[in-house]
């Protein structure tokens, strides 16, 4: 099982779930932490430059200047044979970890990898390009629905209202969380796919792009 993101990097608003999906959408890889004033902020990681200075110093990529822990340069952030790696060659003065491990010289990044520097967490995406969103998305349509239908839809993107990461709820899921039979789901879930316009999708995309278009639309919210 895929390891959860510590509570300090889970998302704390819709706002914050639809800011996370359009830093995927554009398919670069990036970083997310919260700011000294628990604002989340995202920096997208781009071939130029293909070096990025963490550190309390105004001069870094991403700058922590309110972690007293964190060294004025704590470490680098560099592209290295086509992949993202985090260097720490003893440039901090308390270290450098890559999921709870100490950097000793340069670690690669996987997608989902988190980083602690000081008293701060940094998340690492590779940002998998996901699908375009529609027209009726980005004006924010939100369909009539029934209490019933919008119970099912919250309960479909519960699990991205979570981790913008993860994969919408399977109809079990969503039958064992509302009391439901797998049948009335699947009914219920059959009307949102028309009323969202993502009836004619391919069936394995039907889920994931309601769930991303209710989001978007702002028809649930965290």
């Amino acid at each position: 099982m895929e390891a959860q993101p510590s509570p300090a990097l889970r998302p704390e608003s819709a706002r914050e779930v639809v800011d996370r999906l359009a830093a995927q959408r554009a398919g670069t890889p990036f970083v997310l932490f919260r700011d000294g004033e628990h604002r989340q902020r995202i920096v997208a990681l781009t071939a130029e430059p293909p070096l990025v200075h963490i550190g309390r110093g105004p001069a870094c990529e991403i700058a922590l200047p309110w972690d007293t822990e964190v060294s004025r340069v704590h470490a680098i952030l560099e592209l290295a044979g086509g992949h993202w790696t985090l260097v720490d060659d003893g440039l901090s003065r308390n270290g450098s970890f890559v999921n709870g491990h100490r950097v000793r010289g340069r670690t690669r990044l996987m997608d989902g990898d988190e980083l602690a520097v000081g008293h701060t967490r940094l998340l690492f995406r590779s940002a998998e390009p996901v699908l375009t969103p529609t027209e009726s998305t980005k004006e924010h349509v939100r369909p009539e629905l029934s209490e019933a239908q919008r119970r099912v839809l919250l309960a479909l993107c519960r699990p991205l209202l979570e981790d913008p990461f993860a994969g919408a709820a399977s109809n079990r899921e969503i039958a064992e969380t509302l009391f439901l039979s797998i049948d009335t789901v699947k009914s219920h879930l059959q009307v949102l796919f028309d009323r969202f316009g993502v009836g004619e999708l391919p069936q394995n995309r039907k889920r994931a792009e309601l769930a991303r278009r209710a989001i978007e639309s702002g028809t649930v919210a965290h």
